[in-house]
């Protein structure tokens, strides 16, 4: 264990006492993958309170952690998130822009990664999810995205889902192994697929997942650093020769 993950344990464990001790509600920022597998790590030692995690959608890949709930601090309160909705001032001159362009701009501004989660991009507009101090910094500041001149303003309808396109794809493997499944995702051989599990860049469900042997169940959500994320709809059939016919869902 190095020492930011160490530092990052002591925070989680005093944000649980400090719920706990005061009844009151205690928030993270948003957290990474790697981040929020720690956290999995440690969910029976925080057991004695209440930990929620939510990014603005049910499916965001970053987010925050809540502790507490209402039985504990008396009284409800929501997650300090802010949906901001960035969008070309000319519709007609604006590029189409990607996430790294959007992550890019955001982050030229000197802000922190852990105060903004998850980019949903709509056309030629993004919606970006923020912690509720750090909006209007943003929208006053994030003026840029590449050419592009933007305005920036608090969404007035949120996204349903962070998942823009959804590309459903049948393949077919040996056995639903989780590196047989992210090499046919993916395009990729079976030894490359390994190094994924290896290079500890491959979660399922929220939780690093280093057993390239492991099999996948329907309904798990996959994400793949540097390649993107699936959900496994489990298998449909089976081929003549003995192959496995496997459903997915490709997050695009």
């Amino acid at each position: 264990m190095d020492n930011e993950e160490a530092l990052f344990r002591k925070r989680l464990k005093e944000l649980a006492d400090k719920a706990y001790n005061h009844g009151q509600y205690f928030f993270t920022g948003f957290l990474s993958m790697g981040e929020l597998d720690i956290y999995y790590q440690m969910e029976s030692e925080l057991s004695y309170v209440t930990v929620t995690a939510y990014g603005g959608t049910n499916d965001c890949e970053r987010v925050m952690l809540r502790f507490g709930d209402g039985e504990l601090c008396g009284y409800d309160e929501e997650f300090p998130i802010v949906c901001i909705e960035i969008s070309p001032v000319s519709e007609k001159f604006g590029e189409t822009l990607t996430h790294r362009d959007y992550l890019g701009a955001l982050m030229n501004l000197g802000i922190e990664r852990s105060t903004f989660g998850d980019i949903v991009i709509k056309d030629k507009r993004a919606f970006l999810f923020c912690s509720e101090k750090m909006a209007p910094y943003i929208m006053d500041n994030l003026n840029k995205v590449r050419h592009t001149i933007v305005l920036c303003r608090q969404a007035e309808q949120i996204p349903e889902s962070t998942v823009a396109r959804v590309e459903r794809k049948t393949v077919q493997v040996s056995a639903e192994r989780a590196d047989s499944v992210i090499a046919k995702a993916y395009n990729l051989s079976r030894s490359e697929s390994v190094e994924l599990f290896r290079g500890r860049r491959v979660f399922v469900n929220g939780r690093l997942n280093e057993n390239n042997s492991g099999q996948l169940k329907a309904g798990d959500k996959v994400t793949v650093r540097g390649y993107g994320r699936f959900q496994y709809g489990g298998m449909s059939g089976e081929t003549r020769k003995g192959k496995l016919s496997v459903e997915l869902e490709i997050y695009c």
